[in-house]
């Protein structure tokens, strides 16, 4: 059994049910969810003409290798409805693998960890809500560390999501 640490993050629809929708979808056909963090908002990354986006961090238990489980997320972003025109485009989900236990892993299909997380704070703030003490493999240095260090100035602003 595996730990992997995923992002969720979406701008088009109904961007807090789709993050819903997504964990349901995850935890159905990828592995048991252990740990989901705060919903946060923040304006595009790379293609700033966008609607912000919601992300989110899960932490899942499974037994799907790295390819079999970027497989299964693809796949679940299909179902969703995901279509890829370009690259930075909007999208109603987008789920990536950010680290898998302490692996270092490197395909055709997918690179772990994220070969971009230690750059972005939309992945970081809700990466250290949940897992703020796991090492990176590679910098080796906490998720916490990271995100103190972080040099990206997008503002990421956990979202209340009581009524």
């Amino acid at each position: 059994m595996n730990t992997a640490f995923l992002l969720t993050g979406g701008n088009l629809g109904n961007r807090l049910e789709n993050l819903h929708a997504a964990a349901r979808l995850i935890e159905k056909n990828c592995g048991s969810i252990n740990s989901i963090s705060s919903v946060y908002q923040t304006a595009a990354w790379g293609f700033a003409e966008q609607p912000d986006f919601y992300n989110q961090a899960l932490s899942i238990s499974t037994v799907l290798q790295p390819d079999e489980l970027m497989q299964c997320l693809l796949a679940i972003e299909s179902q969703m409805g995901r279509q890829r025109s370009f690259k930075m485009a909007p999208r109603i989900i987008d789920i990536d693998i950010l680290l898998i236990d302490e692996l270092i892993y490197n395909s055709i299909t997918v690179a772990i960890p994220h070969p971009r997380l230690a750059e972005r704070r939309f992945v970081l703030t809700p990466l250290a809500e949940i897992a703020g003490d796991i090492i990176h493999p590679v910098y080796e240095k906490t998720i916490s560390e990271l995100l103190k260090e972080c040099k990206d100035e997008l503002p990421v602003h956990k979202i209340s999501l009581e009524k």
